[in-house]
């Protein structure tokens, strides 16, 4: 036992301070485009095309379009592409287009809308709906967003200076999550605890590596760079668009940068601990590639990593207990760190064996009822395992 003890809290103290060193050292040189620096006009002037895939999102779209035809940058259109939505969220639309064409204001020709009746076969319903925006998009910049985010007026002319001065093909920038329970807190800090150990944002920029990064809520590329990776296309079975794209960017060699931005865009991504919870079942086995073993691998990993130091700081004795200390006190750490970007409060560390569980919970219900019903169901559309399979990137 003594020599387990010391084995695994050696390797545990040694995965957690490696990452808080290399954290440390890293995080500083990513970019945040709300500091003043960054509040100018790009040059040159690109034009910008945003394109917005919306599904059922009645409860969002208006505020979304509204704050996005308020953006303070002047050469920019919006693409909203209505995805077979069972709701309001067409007439939404269509509504808002005609209330801006008749308003003789300056954004009058910027929204444009398309409605998606049916769904070719072989495509998901969002990448075949960014993939049409794409293709009616005039801008030289592309932006794919989502239809709940939440816009700052300066947040585009920011991200495009910042592009623009660092020469970038593709830009992200992190939302600031809006978070309204104590359950939310928990699972978006063990979320974001784990992106930094698992993603390596610092790493992004570096060429030679093959660190690279993709947000749903806003990934900024150039039109001539969208098109060379095969534009959404190449991505029309991907569960994970958002960072596929990211990784097919990196890997032909195009510049790309990701930054921080407070709360230049923001957004409430899920309803409470469970709200999390279904949000990455969908995800989760398509993360590791459909493969069962696999998440039963990563599983006992994610328990390893994140539970034993908790119990192994009780259950050791004396110097034992040492690394597993070290383990937990790089893991406050990071926590700590967090909370400089986001509304985390560290205190949450001590809610991370509770948020573990759930996250291991989450992985084998995410492969029990991917298996079980040969497939997953998005938004009200079933896509077969066998096709998702042959269309992953």
């Amino acid at each position: 036992m003594h020599y387990f003890h010391w084995t695994a809290g050696t390797f545990l103290a040694l995965a957690w301070f490696s990452r808080i060193v290399d954290a440390a050292i890293g995080m500083p040189h990513v970019a945040d485009i709300s500091k003043p620096l960054w509040n100018r006009n790009p040059n040159p002037h690109p034009r910008v095309s945003i394109i917005v895939p919306a599904r059922n999102e009645e409860r969002d779209i208006e505020q979304a379009l509204t704050q996005l035809l308020e953006l303070d940058y002047d050469n920019y259109e919006v693409i909203a592409v209505n995805d077979r939505s069972t709701d309001h969220t067409g007439e939404m639309m269509e509504a808002m287009g005609s209330r801006v064409a008749q308003s003789g204001a300056q954004q009058a020709s910027k929204l444009k809308v398309i409605h998606h009746r049916e769904l070719p076969s072989g495509w998901m319903g969002k990448t075949h709906a960014m993939w049409t925006g794409a293709n009616a998009a005039t801008g030289e910049w592309l932006l794919f967003t989502d239809a709940d985010v939440l816009f700052r007026s300066d947040s585009l002319r920011r991200a495009l200076a910042y592009a623009e001065s660092e020469k970038a093909d593709h830009v992200v920038l992190f939302p600031q999550m809006i978070m309204k329970t104590p359950g939310e807190f928990m699972m978006i800090a063990f979320f974001q605890t784990m992106f930094v150990f698992g993603h390596r944002p610092w790493k992004v920029a570096d060429p030679k590596t093959k660190d690279h990064m993709g947000v749903g809520a806003f990934n900024l590329i150039r039109r001539s760079t969208y098109e060379s990776v095969g534009s959404y296309e190449a991505l029309r079975m991907e569960v994970l668009d958002d960072m596929k794209l990211g990784k097919v960017v990196k890997a032909a060699g195009f510049r790309q940068r990701n930054v921080f931005g407070e709360d230049l865009i923001s957004i409430r991504w899920a309803r409470g601990a469970l709200g999390v919870v279904n949000n990455l079942t969908k995800n989760f086995f398509a993360v590791l590639s459909f493969q069962w073993w696999r998440t039963l691998l990563s599983v006992c990993g994610l328990l390893f990593l994140n539970l034993l130091p908790f119990l192994g700081v009780w259950l050791a004795h004396g110097w034992e207990r040492l690394p597993y200390a070290i383990a937990l006190g790089s893991m406050f750490l990071i926590y700590l760190g967090m909370s400089w970007h986001s509304k985390v409060p560290p205190y949450y560390f001590v809610l991370h064996p509770v948020s573990t569980g759930l996250f291991a919970y989450t992985l084998l219900r995410s492969m029990v009822l991917t298996l079980s019903e040969d497939g997953i169901t998005w938004r009200g559309t079933k896509y077969a395992l066998e096709e998702l399979r042959r269309g992953m990137v």
